[in-house]
């Protein structure tokens, strides 16, 4: 029987999910030496979640408008980090919603990524609980995801 080798797949469009949490970092570390060894596009990710603010705030269109704008600020950060590491193509995008659900339903299929990068813990942020974020999203989508750990 002839064995079939297994080739190293290169991905094309790595997407990150960014906060400030150790473990995004870790994960936006490796999302650069993917990216760069690979010459792929990095698409850096950011929710904007409503959880994190009371419910006048969440209603007020104005300060939901200045968060989205602090947060493409932030997120521009790590796009100019992902140009200074030598990668050639980096995309930013911000949705709203809850973190592991609108990542897989909206930011995936708008972002056109084959490759999802996420840390595994996190008290903050995109990935608040192992358990249900990041396993939600190991879960339910529709492309490869690597978990990377500490």
């Amino acid at each position: 029987m002839q064995q079939k080798q297994e080739e190293h797949k290169n991905f094309k469009r790595i997407l990150v999910g960014v906060d400030d949490s150790e473990d995004a970092q870790l994960a936006f570390r490796y999302a650069i030496r993917e990216a760069r060894s690979s010459d792929a596009t990095l698409i850096i990710a950011s929710i904007l979640e409503h959880e994190d603010m009371n419910v006048y705030e969440a209603l007020n269109k104005d300060f939901v408008h200045g968060k989205r704008d602090e947060l493409a600020d932030h997120i521009s950060k790590y796009r100019d980090l992902a140009l200074r590491a030598g990668v050639k193509n980096v995309e930013m995008i911000i949705d709203e919603g809850e973190a592991g659900e609108t990542i897989v339903k909206n930011v995936i299929p708008a972002a056109d990524a084959d490759l999802l990068i996420i840390g595994s813990l996190s008290k903050t942020g995109i990935r608040k609980y192992f358990g249900s974020q990041a396993a939600y999203m190991a879960k339910y989508s529709p492309i490869s995801v690597m978990v990377v750990r500490e």
